[in-house]
């Protein structure tokens, strides 16, 4: 099955779905300005369009059993025959937390010690974990094989970084952040796509792995002193930018080249 790969279809037509099923959302959040979380706006919702746009293209093309298929990709951990991937997926995003903490700390801002971890961190992990599934069985497991197939991993993962960031504009604003703090986040979400990108490739294709590493990202964010609202997103964004340069040379190895096909595994 290669979903989206179809000469037929483009990938166009998923994006527009996306921006098109997070319309009712945005105007939630202009109707209801209220928070889930800290910094999180009810619009956040639309997390869990990518899922559906990327499954009634599916079923478009390939049936009923085609959404089957893909809703199966959420809990395909056993793609990843090293585990010590698992790592990476799960330790990047604190890694570069723990750095911008660091850094800010030691050019002398004034950050408060971040809390001490609880079993709250728990249904926390859950909750974005499932919101991360409602993003990456579209994102990852439906149109990030095109796209690379297309224009290769790299440029694959900054083509989907920045539409993934362009889609987080209304909700951002909504959240009542500033030009300047949207701009220096967009830099890192795009970093970060193309690193989830290119663990995605190199790493067995899992789509559970992916959604690991999203959840990562905003679980890393809530446990930033406090509540995230400490983040800083210049800080953040540079240091997302370097692991993604690292990426850059490291993608000689493996599959990196454009003239590679991406094959999705059934």
């Amino acid at each position: 099955m290669t979903f989206a790969q179809d000469k037929h279809e483009s990938p166009i037509i998923f994006f527009a779905l996306v921006f098109a099923f997070s319309i009712p959302f945005w105007i939630l959040g202009a109707i209801k300005p209220i928070e889930l979380l800290p910094g999180l706006p009810i619009s956040a919702l639309g997390a869990f369009t990518p899922a559906p746009a990327a499954l009634i293209l599916v079923h478009k093309n390939d049936g009923i059993s085609s959404i089957l298929q893909l809703l199966r990709r959420s809990f395909d951990f056993n793609r990843i025959k090293n585990k010590a991937w698992y790592l990476a997926f799960a330790f990047i995003n604190p890694i570069i937390a723990v750095l911008a903490y660091g850094i800010m700390r030691a050019v002398g801002e004034s950050i408060p010690n971040p809390a001490s971890p609880t079993l709250a961190i728990v249904p926390m992990f859950v909750v974005f974990f499932i919101a991360a599934l409602g993003e990456e069985i579209g994102w990852t497991g439906y149109i990030t094989g095109p796209l690379q197939n297309r224009f290769g991993t790299i440029n694959a993962g900054i083509l989907l970084g920045l539409i993934w960031a362009i889609w987080h504009f209304i909700p951002l604003i909504q959240a009542h952040r500033s030009i300047e703090w949207i701009a220096w986040w967009s830099l890192g979400t795009i970093a970060l796509r193309v690193i989830m990108v290119w663990l995605y490739v190199h790493a067995g294709k899992s789509v559970f792995a992916a959604a690991v590493f999203h959840a990562m990202i905003n679980l890393s964010w809530q446990l930033f002193p406090v509540n995230g609202s400490f983040y800083d997103p210049r800080m953040f964004g540079l240091i997302t930018l370097c692991f993604a340069v690292a990426i850059l040379l490291l993608k000689g190895r493996g599959v990196s080249s454009k003239n590679e096909k991406f094959i999705n595994e059934t």
